[in-house]
């Protein structure tokens, strides 16, 4: 079997843009969409959905390749990182903090050129002891010809199928070079079409001992952020490649047993790219629908610090039912100042008062779309 690094014409790979000009176009204005929605909210709800983005990325990218992160750890570990106040405060693992360590330098910083000194920096994040699993590897570093041959297998021991040999180590200097020098060369490939084409090329080159998968998703991500000129994310590749796991493999392992014309990957790749634009208002209803009440009550009376606080955090999710010395609690204030409170945000038909009465007396949150019959219970 000879692979793609060993054809005629590698690394100078090739596609149809004929082919893949209405899937790009399709992407752009998807892309172009969802960002004109998002610019639209204010500061918070924008830094909630890209928080929210960005602990989806971490934790289906390193899903993708079997490793289950825990999602509090993720969240509070990019939210401090960020200098958010709303991402919770739990103890971190070095192993979550090495990811969101790559994740961000590439996401945030995306307008920093590329090097291989970069590359070996998130590679150490990744495996800070040393360790991948009980196996110590080489970390930030090239692999080495002593491990032998790099290979994709799958199946039981004894009986495995290759499914990708990578090239050999004494290639590795020349090959990644090539790619730095591709990457960072401005040029007239569209930069969203440039995501794909870098996450298969460095996957392909696969030049560390373990990681490469997360480290060619990270660089997808870089492009995509310099594509759309922001490091704010609000939807989510590594997620839609975790949903389509099995069809991502295979078109990984069809096109890098062909040709140097990668057309066929980058239609699955633009093809993934739209669906994960389009699923992003899904994964991020939340974050709209707190943009819909903060812009309903904005438009009445304005409310106060204590309020803005409380209803916050119903809108955060809150378990159980709003009840006076619940909103006291959550206000900090005493009971006859929250039951002011109250009163008023059940005038401004913010609230709603449920059934029953008396020490039981409880709240609800009236949604924007229907004051009468939308509600959500607290």
């Amino acid at each position: 079997m000879t692979y793609i690094h060993q054809k005629a014409g590698w690394p100078h790979l090739k596609w149809n843009d004929a082919t893949l000009l209405p899937l790009l176009a399709d992407v752009r204005h998807r892309q172009g969409r969802l960002l004109g929605r998002m610019e639209g909210l204010g500061f918070r709800l924008r830094a909630e959905a890209s928080l929210t983005t960005l602990t989806a990325d971490v934790i289906k990218s390193s899903a993708i390749e079997g490793e289950l992160l825990d999602a509090a750890q993720v969240r509070s570990s990019i939210a401090r990182r960020l200098g958010l106040d709303f991402g919770g405060n739990v103890k971190v693992g070095r192993d979550v903090e090495g990811v969101v360590e790559m994740m961000l330098d590439a996401t945030q910083k995306y307008a920093k050129p590329l090097t291989a000194e970069r590359l070996f920096d998130w590679h150490a994040s990744l495996f800070p002891t040393g360790r991948s699993g009980m196996r110590k590897i080489t970390v930030g570093a090239w692999r080495t010809a002593d491990i032998g041959p790099m290979q994709v297998v799958s199946g039981p021991m004894g009986r495995e199928r290759v499914h990708f040999e990578a090239p050999s180590a004494d290639r590795l200097e020349q090959e990644v070079s090539a790619f730095l020098d591709w990457f960072e060369v401005a040029n007239e490939i569209d930069p969203v079409l440039k995501a794909g084409v870098a996450h298969f090329w460095f996957v392909t080159i696969h030049p560390f001992e373990d990681g490469n998968g997360r480290i060619s998703r990270a660089i997808a991500d870089m492009a995509l952020a310099r594509a759309e000129g922001t490091s704010e994310r609000f939807y989510s590749m590594s997620a839609q490649i975790e949903a389509e796991k099995k069809q991502y493999y295979l078109n990984l392992e069809k096109s890098q047993k062909g040709g140097v014309d990668i057309t066929s990957w980058l239609e699955w790749f633009l093809g993934c790219l739209g669906r994960a634009v389009a699923g992003a208002e899904n994964g991020l209803a939340n974050v709209l629908r707190k943009a819909k009440v903060w812009e309903r009550i904005n438009s009445q009376a304005p409310v106060n610090e204590r309020q803005r606080k409380v209803i916050n955090r119903l809108l955060d999710g809150f378990e159980g039912k709003l009840s006076t010395s619940k909103y006291a609690k959550l206000a900090k204030c005493s009971g006859d100042t929250a039951l002011r409170d109250i009163k008023i945000l059940l005038e401004q038909g913010i609230l709603i008062q449920d059934e029953g009465g008396g020490r039981n007396t409880s709240y609800h949150l009236v949604e924007p779309e229907s004051p009468e019959d939308k509600t959500q219970s607290i």
